[in-house]
């Protein structure tokens, strides 16, 4: 296996991973409750997805 010759610097090793960031989720509001939700789930406030209720909330039934 392959050894490096010299040590890689910190500024070196940082510059290759200025790309590796988290980037923020986004966020919509729900179309029955106004709750905020992330893109293609299920409203945990109220059960509904596309304005269709999908989930039970209070019982948790699908």
């Amino acid at each position: 296996m392959a050894h490096p010759k010299r040590k890689t610097s910190k500024t070196r090793r940082d510059k290759r991973r200025t790309h590796y960031k988290a980037s923020k989720p986004t966020v919509m509001t729900c179309q029955n409750c106004g709750a905020p939700v992330l893109y293609h789930r299920v409203c945990s406030e109220c059960g509904f997805y596309k304005g269709v209720k999908v989930i039970d909330i209070e019982e948790g039934i699908v």
